[in-house]
């Protein structure tokens, strides 16, 4: 009933703050620009939402259609630009598709593996009389975003559980995108199974709770990549162990059993080789998981991260400092708002402090550029 346009000084700006709606919200965000330099400006926006598996819909402007390929003012082709960058795009020739072209657009946006999707309309379409038709199916050939792991596959997976005596999850961005953060803790607390996340995973894991390892990777807590490195099954949950987690790939967890759960069929085996790849729906994964869990003390392997704890703990010396250290910001302000803030850095040194220093408890909590690093 009810439309507010924000008007951004540029264009980028905008781009990233649809980008912070969506991730803040879990709802899609949506943008738009006028054609050539106003929709290039959008570039950057878009990269960063695909590479975190953001839900953004991107409207631009085009020139008419009579002139598109003459390098008319203003033609850039948008397509063609995006295409390495969206889950998908449209270039839409008909007014009297618009109707079902966005209805796709967000369907395809949220769905699955989230990300931006382009609708590119060429201004004599804009300028088209219609009587629009809202009330349209959708019908997309061979897009199936919401698979599930069959018995076979959730049986495999419980018995690596059983036989394990140094299990690790490996949590990532997808238990956020997913909803399946209570499903996550259920898994972990009915199994005993010590968590440690993805920078973009933060907040899918409670990290104080006494199985949390808090975050991997080269900015990570050590006990967190030594468990993940040291464990004799590693349990990647809509992860997709990209560099910054994994370092040389092939040495990382290479001693390891691993089951590679994820909604996306080509992040199986696409970084690391999986011993159990499955593509499902992790929600519906873990809810299955979850039915009649099998609960070990592991009394050896949390003794051993246990003493990780103690010897690598995350740390600074204030004492070292007159003025305040970066560090004790984000401790305090964790204090002082009981570790319900919201945090929104950029990207750097501080981003680092901001996902170590702070005790995030919710999904959705901190909210970064992980992929793109914007």
């Amino acid at each position: 009933s009810h439309i507010d346009v924000i008007l951004p000084r540029h264009e980028q700006g905008g781009a990233f703050a649809a980008g912070g709606f969506a991730r803040a919200t879990g709802r899609v965000g949506v943008w738009m620009a006028t054609s050539g330099p106003g929709a290039t400006n959008l570039i950057s926006g878009i990269a960063d939402a695909y590479m975190d598996s953001v839900p953004i819909v991107v409207l631009t402007g085009q020139i008419p259609s009579s002139l598109i390929g003459k390098t008319a003012f203003q033609e850039t082709d948008m397509i063609g630009m995006t295409l390495p960058i969206v889950k998908h795009s449209y270039l839409v020739m008909d007014a009297a598709d618009i109707p079902a072209t966005i209805k796709e657009a967000f369907y395809i946006a949220n769905s699955g593996r989230p990300g931006p999707v382009v609708v590119d309309v060429p201004k004599d379409v804009q300028q088209q009389l219609v009587v629009p038709k809202y009330d349209v199916d959708i019908s997309i050939r061979e897009y199936y975003p919401d698979p599930k792991a069959d018995v076979s596959e959730i049986k495999k997976v419980k018995d690596a559980i059983i036989k394990s005596k140094r299990p690790c999850i490996y949590a990532g961005g997808g238990i956020i995108t997913g909803g399946a953060a209570n499903e996550l803790a259920d898994f972990a607390h009915g199994y005993n199974l010590p968590v440690v996340t993805t920078l973009m995973g933060i907040g899918a894991f409670p990290e104080d709770d006494p199985l949390s390892l808090k975050f991997l990777g080269m900015h990570g807590t050590v006990f967190g990549n030594n468990a993940a490195n040291e464990c004799d099954l590693l349990l990647c949950l809509g992860a997709r162990f990209d560099d910054r987690v994994t370092g040389p790939v092939n040495s990382f967890a290479e001693h390891s059993q691993i089951v590679h759960v994820d909604i996306d069929r080509s992040e199986i085996n696409k970084n690391k080789r999986a011993d159990i790849g499955i593509v499902s729906n992790v929600k519906y994964f873990l809810k299955q998981l979850n039915e009649s869990p099998v609960r070990k003390e592991y009394k050896e392997w949390f003794s051993l991260i246990n003493q990780w704890k103690k010897n690598f703990p995350l740390a600074y010396n204030s004492k070292e400092c007159e003025d305040l250290l970066p560090q004790e910001v984000i401790k305090t302000v964790n204090d002082i708002t009981n570790g319900d803030a919201i945090m929104v850095p950029s990207v750097g040194q501080h981003q680092m402090w901001t996902a170590q220093f702070f005790t995030y408890k919710h999904p959705r909590q901190l909210i970064t550029s992980g992929g793109l690093g914007a």
